[in-house]
């Protein structure tokens, strides 16, 4: 290496070059510069001027040079163990990474559906898919989904979106719930506060209007997804209209109930979505299947 380029790799405090230190690691373990030139494929001066250059980095002698080979010095050896050490951790993380190229796949969901719908699928997909990245990525507004690029989207809607294919997830019905200690409360669940969610699924008046009752009190709490308002319902903090479909478990374990009301099928569902070139990945069919599956 050149002086100027020996003295810049020197620094103050700066590593060793990594080929100087493969070099030293393999000198040190077999005990001799032209063994080490073997493995490495390199000539036996070139493992000796790499050796030269590390000790001229690091200010110190390695190797005692003798008529029958080399002697490792007590500072060699102390730094040895390290060195190789050090390569070995490269090695692995190297081979993890890389030696098997990695396909991946990123779902675009709200929130909600993130968290209630597809999240729970994810074991199963990975199972299916073990060498698959996964990625999810959270939007705020069905709108931004657009801009997100994923190769799978969640969306609410008629199941028609341009330059896209979709497969429904489930039928959007609602019907107010609660926590079983609110619901006890007063007879008429009317009188209890009403939790209310922003964004384009039917609210309070719509799901009152579609069951022929007379619509409850505005809402007390409200909350930019389904899933605070969800959390919001779960603890007692209201009746919640609750998405059906996303709240099965919820109903199954007890920890809400239904209330003497009836459900509403929406317009609107929820789907999964995707661009028209996702459609020819070679694991497009289980995707769709696993996600869209009832758990």
């Amino acid at each position: 290496m050149p002086r100027s380029d020996l003295a810049a790799a020197r620094g103050a405090g700066a590593l060793p070059p990594l080929e100087w230190l493969r070099v030293f690691e393999a000198a040190a373990r077999t005990g001799r510069f032209t063994a080490a030139a073997d493995e490495l494929g390199l000539t036996q001066a070139a493992v000796s001027q790499r050796i030269r250059n590390l000790e001229s980095h690091l200010g110190t002698t390695l190797f005692l040079r003798q008529a029958r080979g080399v002697v490792p010095t007590t500072e060699a050896e102390a730094y040895a163990p390290h060195v190789r050490a050090a390569l070995a951790a490269l090695g692995r993380s190297t081979a993890d990474l890389f030696s098997t190229p990695r396909r991946s796949l990123t779902i675009a969901a709200t929130a909600s559906a993130a968290q209630l719908w597809i999240i729970p699928r994810l074991p199963a997909l990975r199972e299916k898919l073990p060498s698959v990245q996964i990625s999810l990525l959270t939007v705020q507004r069905f709108a931004d989904l657009d801009a997100t690029g994923a190769d799978y989207e969640t969306r609410f809607g008629t199941g028609h979106w341009p330059q896209r294919a979709a497969r429904q997830l489930f039928e959007e019905s609602l019907a107010p719930v609660a926590a079983p200690h609110l619901a006890k409360r007063d007879a008429d669940w009317r009188r209890l506060p009403q939790i209310g969610i922003a964004g384009p699924r039917d609210g309070w008046h719509e799901w009152a209007a579609a069951a022929g009752v007379a619509p409850p009190r505005p809402p007390t709490l409200r909350f930019d997804t389904f899933a605070q308002a969800l959390a919001a319902a779960r603890i007692g903090a209201g009746v919640l209209l609750g998405s059906l479909a996303l709240i099965n478990e919820e109903l199954e374990t007890g920890r809400l109930v239904r209330l003497p009301e009836p459900a509403v099928r929406t317009a609107g569902a929820y789907w999964l979505a995707w661009p028209d070139e996702t459609a020819q990945a070679r694991d497009h069919g289980i995707v769709v299947d696993t996600l869209c599956a009832t758990v």
